[in-house]
């Protein structure tokens, strides 16, 4: 009589367990963390037109790269910026979140062109910030 009354209860704790876990990685509880409002003020910089506070939102080495590519490219910065806004995914929903110290990986979908895309942004935090590093978005399944 005991075995099927601890079998049920682990079944019950499981359960439990397996909701909380869903809660926990739902995308509005993501949308609290220091990593998600990182990446929702560099889609508001980008969404102002706002270079600096672009490079501001990025790693310290990013941002360098951004600068050099810039300039390489002859293009002012507000028009990497229309560029960058061009490419920018809308509707942008966070399903994931894995951090490791001070790197974090954080996984979104977003639409570009009415085609739903998933994404991979991935940050670290640098003087007590935590900053976008790269970004990857694809619409493969």
């Amino acid at each position: 009589m005991q075995k099927p009354q601890r079998i049920g209860l682990a079944i019950l704790l499981s359960l439990g367990v397996s909701m909380a876990a869903l809660a926990a990685g739902s995308g509005k509880d993501l949308e609290a963390t220091p990593q998600a409002k990182a990446y929702r003020a560099l889609l508001k910089a980008i969404d102002a037109g706002d270079y600096e506070a672009y490079k501001k939102c990025m790693m310290a080495e990013a941002g360098k790269d951004i600068d050099a590519q810039v300039k390489q490219m002859g293009k002012t910065p507000k028009e990497t910026m229309g560029f960058f806004k061009m490419m920018e995914p809308t509707d942008v929903k966070f399903t994931s979140l894995d951090v490791k110290d001070k790197k974090a990986t954080l996984s979104a979908t977003g639409k570009s062109s009415g085609e739903v895309n998933r994404g991979t942004i991935e940050l670290a935090e640098e003087n007590g910030q935590w900053k976008i590093g790269k970004q990857s978005w694809t619409n493969a399944k």
